[in-house]
């Protein structure tokens, strides 16, 4: 992007990614100002920011100010203008409205949305608002977390859409891929899926044996329910509510029903990290951790669930880096642990793989997304660890279906994981 584009205008200063994203254009040498409802909440999202880089030069910076006094002025002299509102369509309509008043020509729009329609939330807005607005889809926290999907719609001018990416990688430092305007787009898509099946499986398996059975072991940075309680229980269920209501052809589509219990609990202000009174799957109480039970909704002392030997086994292995070894362990275990543990590991691998075309432009493209924005195993390494073969054996057992990029590697042998290095050790852990 040309070194002119120095003015970033973060919309939803106060919030979680509002905050991070102030500090990584910062970073990157961009002037930025914060907006929020009040310049009290613009200075609490500058101090968060400024937590973030531990450095309170970060301040020189950023220009704070309120919606109703500098949103004209701010928008009309930004170069991009980043949007982090809460996940709610009309509320992002309602700024998009004045943005498109005050907007330059050709200042690019963004919107930080976890899967939300980038088409429907152009809709109704000028041709040039249109041509220059798209998706920049960071994880969070994005100080740590890298990965980046940027969404163009039908209507983004594609040398907008270049200048992003080129943007992105080499100034902000991030591992890109342009993913298709499809519901949670390819990251929230795969990673939710996978999320809401261990949800699911707390019901009759329990919530500690679930994240001891799916832990780092298999490939993932935390367990998964872990995860959902880091996230917040009301972001997971927008996601996974979303992606049930839009895509009901999708051959995984039962997984994403929310369990009842998460929808309760979610109604009663169980949201996970965030609420650490109400707790999540997991809750504190004083130097001692307690464990939900999603019968009663009740929680009781956390007790590691009973060691399983194949999985001591696979912990063993990766600790000495034989990654291959771990895997064919788990590929010959026996028992109700092993079927589950391979369930949702190949149902991860074929989602993913058969998101190729519809979501992302390759199975590359997925392997990123994925070890970046999730720190979980790119699927393609797993399948070359089993062996596509073998793999294709798993995916027809458990009735999953299986990707052409598998059956093509299993026909003409090869790897599929295209990357050039793999750190192997940041998501198959001991």
């Amino acid at each position: 992007m040309r070194c002119t584009r120095e003015k970033v205008v973060i919309l939803g200063a106060n919030g979680t990614m509002g905050a991070g994203a102030a500090a990584l254009f910062v970073g990157a040498g961009y002037h930025v100002t914060m907006l929020a409802r009040d310049i009290g909440k613009a200075r609490e999202g500058l101090s968060d920011a400024g937590s973030i880089v531990r450095s309170e030069a970060l301040a020189e910076g950023v220009t704070l100010g309120a919606y109703q006094t500098d949103l004209a002025r701010a928008v009309g002299e930004a170069d991009i203008v980043f949007e982090t509102l809460a996940e709610d369509l009309p509320l992002k309509h309602e700024f998009f409205a004045k943005v498109n008043r005050y907007r330059r020509p050709d200042g690019i729009v963004a919107t930080c949305s976890s899967g939300l329609s980038i088409a429907e939330m152009a809709r109704g807005r000028s041709d040039s608002f249109r041509r220059n607005f798209l998706g920049i889809h960071l994880f969070n926290p994005p100080h740590m977390i890298v990965g980046t999907e940027v969404v163009p719609h039908s209507d983004t001018d594609p040398t907008v859409t270049m200048r992003v990416v080129k943007m992105l990688r080499r100034r902000l430092g991030r591992k890109v891929i342009v993913a298709k305007d499809q519901p949670a787009f390819v990251g929230n898509r795969v990673g939710f899926r996978v999320m809401n099946e261990a949800a699911q499986l707390a019901v009759e398996y329990g919530v500690a044996t679930v994240d001891y059975l799916l832990g780092p072991h298999t490939g993932r940075a935390m367990p998964p329910l872990a995860t959902i309680d880091l996230v917040g229980w009301d972001v997971h269920k927008a996601i996974v509510d979303n992606i049930f209501a839009s895509c009901e052809d999708d051959e995984a589509h039962p997984f994403f029903k929310l369990p009842n219990f998460m929808e309760d609990g979610t109604f009663e202000g169980r949201l996970g990290d965030k609420t650490p009174e109400q707790g999540g799957f997991y809750r504190r109480a004083g130097k001692s951790v307690e464990v939900l039970d999603p019968h009663t909704g009740r929680y009781q002392p956390f007790t590691p669930p009973a060691r399983v030997e194949f999985v001591a086994r696979m912990k063993s292995f990766n600790r000495v880096g034989k990654y291959r070894e771990a895997m064919e362990t788990l590929a010959e275990a026996h028992g109700v642990e092993a079927d589950l543990m391979r369930r949702v590991i190949l149902g991860y691998v074929s989602y993913a793989l058969n998101r190729v075309g519809e979501v992302a432009e390759s199975a590359a493209d997925v392997d990123t997304i994925m070890s970046y924005g999730f720190n979980w195993a790119p699927p393609t390494v797993i399948v070359d660890l089993l062996t596509p073969r073998r793999a294709i054996e798993m995916f027809c057992r458990y009735d999953l279906k299986v990707p052409p990029i598998v059956e093509h590697a299993a026909s003409n042998g090869g790897r599929l994981f295209r990357g050039s290095v793999l750190d192997y050790g940041r998501t198959f852990v001991g």
